[in-house]
């Protein structure tokens, strides 16, 4: 039986409506929630009943150093009224570089672009980030 390994972080590639979308460093936000409430019933007192309510996704997050204005131009276009919607791919790829598990993040949109401080006194790269409101996260196929 082939062993399989956990899948490294460090190993991925976003894809922005199919075409790779180059160089993130990081992703932030790969998450769902579901909320519920509790209820309690009459005499009853060992267990509280738990109701599905929602579920939520917080922001897509992702990071790169700041060389393209792809994303700028896609912030700037949804913050001026033309909002476009796209699908996001993030997808882990393993020790051979095959993909072996991924996120498909729906309807996503830019809430907003940040860059990291300047700073005349250091010289680190300057990253840009951008956060993605969506519909949803499915396993990618």
């Amino acid at each position: 039986m082939t062993r399989l390994d956990p899948l490294r972080g460090f190993r991925f590639l976003v894809e922005i409506e199919g075409i790779a979308s180059g160089a993130f460093s990081r992703v932030k936000g790969i998450s769902r929630e579901v909320k519920y409430e509790s209820y309690r019933e009459g005499g009853v007192i060992e267990y509280e009943h738990k109701l599905i309510t929602q579920v939520s996704y917080p922001v897509v997050v992702l990071e790169r150093g700041l060389a393209l204005d792809d994303l700028w131009k896609w912030a700037l276009a949804v913050a001026d009224g033309e909002v476009t919607r796209k699908t996001i791919w993030i997808r882990l790829q393993d020790e051979a570089n095959e993909r072996r598990w991924g996120w498909q993040v729906e309807y996503a949109m830019p809430v907003k672009w940040a860059a990291t401080d300047l700073d005349a006194q250091t010289s680190p790269v300057v990253i840009e980030s951008l956060e993605l409101a969506h519909h949803g996260l499915r396993k990618a196929t």
